[in-house]
């Protein structure tokens, strides 16, 4: 055989015998990359995404797109292959495991996790929206959650909400630890409450509850620290003066909150906030219209390019990371509000690029 003809045979068993250890050797790491975009003032599944009645609302136009990453599964296993591609591609990310999974997380509690939260941003984005809009929104002092095998367990649910606490009363979750902790272990703390049924009853009517009912709970000593706890986990909740409802399955986590607050003031102001615009965006929203940052910016604003976005709201702490690659025809435009980006929608509609905030890497 022909010493070249060797050399070539050799090399090329040598490759394949490579490739076969990439795909045989498996790496603690995971894959992000774009996932789907949906439009907010559009349809998904045959049916709106943002549903409102009770309200007069008002037509709109182009896109107000949100944006998703895919992962990995918990429960996938890398091989050293396709870690590499993932690093070399543009349009993937490859990240530790633990990364997306800390402590072992499974794939089942991390799905969950992400649906409380996105159920939690699609309240958080009613309230933003409305405040923006100056309509009011009534909040509520409410039992979130009730441990097992703690002194309120039986005697408080989830729902009820709080009025007062021994006769003080209660305005924002913070104030039922406080005087909780008043309090010694073994003491009777009295709390004044609306049952959860009657609650969600007075929110179906658009109205605030009235009916109370007086419960003791017994304190308890927590752990070592002689601190008095119940059992209960504090949290708000809201009577909307009208219906709001998101429809959008199979997506979870915080992300898509302002992009669902924009959705919603467009649909209840006259005019069009797009001017027919391709705008897509991601950030969390509070209560308050403070937008927050998120994870894989980059994969997002890669999937809003391809699905034909021209602008990306990108929250301000996301901004250097998401300039430092962009994609070809994507302007990013930097919020920190809801009326950041509602003001930055009405440059986007005049097409006033120029006098927009712009998102640089220092």
């Amino acid at each position: 055989m022909p010493r070249r003809t060797a050399t070539m045979l050799a090399s090329t068993l040598v490759l394949i015998a490579l490739l076969c250890v990439g795909v045989l050797f498996k790496v603690p790491y995971s894959a992000m990359s774009p996932g789907p975009t949906v439009n907010t003032l559009g349809q998904a599944g045959g049916e709106p995404v943002l549903q409102i009645s009770g309200r007069k609302t008002y037509p709109t136009t182009g896109h107000l797109n949100m944006t998703t990453v895919r992962v990995t599964g918990a429960d996938y296993s890398m091989n050293l292959v396709e870690a590499v591609y993932g690093w070399l591609a543009h349009d993937s990310i490859v990240v530790p495991h633990n990364t997306l999974y800390p402590d072992g997380k499974t794939e089942e509690q991390s799905t969950q996790e992400n649906a409380e939260e996105f159920s939690q941003s699609q309240e958080s984005a009613k309230v933003a929206a409305l405040k923006a809009l100056k309509i009011p929104v009534a909040t509520r002092v409410v039992v979130a959650s009730v441990v097992k095998d703690t002194p309120a367990e039986g005697k408080l649910h989830a729902g009820d909400v709080i009025r007062e606490v021994d006769g003080k009363k209660v305005g924002e979750p913070g104030d039922v630890s406080k005087l909780v902790t008043r309090r010694k272990p073994g003491d009777p703390v009295v709390f004044t409450v609306v049952p959860a049924k009657d609650a969600e009853a007075a929110e179906k009517a658009h109205k605030e509850p009235t009916s109370t009912e007086k419960i003791v709970v017994t304190t308890k000593q927590a752990g070592d620290n002689g601190r008095p706890i119940v059992g209960i986990q504090a949290g708000t909740d809201h009577t909307f003066p009208f219906t709001i409802d998101i429809k959008l399955a199979d997506v979870g986590g915080p992300s898509a909150g302002l992009m669902f607050s924009l959705g919603i003031v467009d649909k209840l102001t006259a005019g069009d906030m797009t001017g027919g615009k391709f705008v897509a965006g991601t950030g969390t929203i509070d209560e308050k219209g403070k937008v927050g940052p998120i994870g894989g910016i980059q994969m997002k604003t890669v999937g809003a390019r391809k699905a034909g976005a021209e602008y990306f709201l990108t929250p301000k702490d996301n901004c250097a990371t998401a300039a430092a690659d962009v994609p070809d025809g994507l302007t990013l435009v930097k919020v920190d509000t809801i009326d950041d980006a509602i003001k930055a929608m009405d440059g986007i509609r005049k097409g006033d690029a120029a006098g927009l905030p712009k998102c640089t890497t220092g």
